[in-house]
């Protein structure tokens, strides 16, 4: 990525009761939107020495532990759930359900502004120090001594060669864990599948069918006629899970303080439902380079899009037609 400077690595940061539920369909890992509102809060805060900005998020998750427990006499998991704070009268309060986790991430940031490798080292510093009295997904990151947990300078060669070799050696530094990349072409792939058998398929038929555990049937033209079936887990071609990827528009785009009771009546407001896609959790050694990794922002606001992506996709595809060519 040829407008990217430098890498700021904040590793291994510990989180605690971050949101579990992101979206009205599923629950797990923070959505994306998540880290890249992090990051965005925490590239204000240093807006005056910024010029240029950061430039995308990587998402590295070491270590996941969703607040849950299996009731007695129960299959199914349920949130663990509190009643605190008190009420004014020392009572308790009624439960308000929310999905809760505790996780260990490692964030990289890409920064697009020049700085020599004194200012770039003191900035990581800082933004490691500003981001400790943040809140990542809603939950509270955990002060961690030692240079394990010190934020990471990195800055890029600014070529291609360069750069990939730099990145190696990132991704070394972030093993053990995985990182969520954005598989919009297994999604699409799938699709067209299901359609060869079931006309009237739509994306989310093909996202429910790559999220759930499907138990099928194996059919063998040798098996006679009364042989007992047998029955598989159908396997999937990845660690894939349904993503929470941002916002469509459902309603006209209003202006400032036209809708009553908005939260800011200084924004323009639009009524918005989640968008869903398809993610996978890889080794980052599997990666190749840096737009594998990194999540950022873009806003249709035409059309009512405002999402997330990343381009894992489109640069595994370009990846492998190099290495064909």
């Amino acid at each position: 990525m040829s407008d990217v400077f430098a890498l700021v690595l904040l590793p291994h940061l510990k989180v605690q009761n971050a949101n579990a539920i992101s979206g009205p369909l599923t629950w797990g890992f923070p959505s994306p939107t998540a880290f890249a509102g992090f990051a965005h809060a925490l590239e204000r805060k240093f807006a005056a020495e910024l010029d240029e900005g950061f430039a995308g998020v990587g998402i590295i998750c070491h270590h996941f532990e969703p607040q849950v427990f299996q009731p007695p006499g129960r299959r199914t998991q349920v949130f663990r759930l509190t009643r605190n704070p008190v009420g004014k009268d020392g009572g308790t309060l009624a439960l308000v359900e929310e999905g809760r986790a505790h996780m260990e991430v490692s964030l990289v940031i890409a920064v697009r502004d020049y700085k020599s490798d004194g200012d770039g080292k003191d900035l990581a510093e800082r933004l490691h120090h500003a981001a400790q009295g943040m809140r990542l997904a809603g939950g509270s990151l955990l002060h961690q001594a030692g240079k394990r947990y010190q934020a990471q300078w990195w800055p890029l060669a600014g070529d291609v060669e360069g750069d990939a070799r730099i990145f190696r050696r990132l991704r070394r530094r972030l093993l053990p864990g995985f990182a969520l990349v954005q598989r919009d072409d297994l999604l699409a792939g799938h699709l067209d599948e299901m359609r060869a058998t079931q006309p009237d398929s739509n994306a989310l038929d093909a996202l429910l069918d790559l999220s759930r555990l499907n138990i099928e049937p194996v059919v063998s033209q040798a098996d006679e006629a009364d042989a007992p079936v047998k029955w598989e887990i159908r396997r999937k071609p990845g660690w894939l899970v349904p993503l929470p990827i941002g916002y469509g528009g459902i309603s006209p785009l209003y202006a400032p303080g036209e809708v009553e009771n908005a939260r800011d009546a200084a924004t323009p407001f639009r009524f918005v439902e989640s968008l869903y896609s398809l993610g996978e959790w890889v080794s980052p050694h599997r990666l190749n380079d840096l737009s594998q990794l990194l999540w950022t922002q873009e806003t249709d606001a035409a059309n009512g899009i405002y999402r997330c992506i990343n381009r894992y996709s489109e640069s595994l595809a370009n990846f492998k037609e190099q290495q064909n060519g």
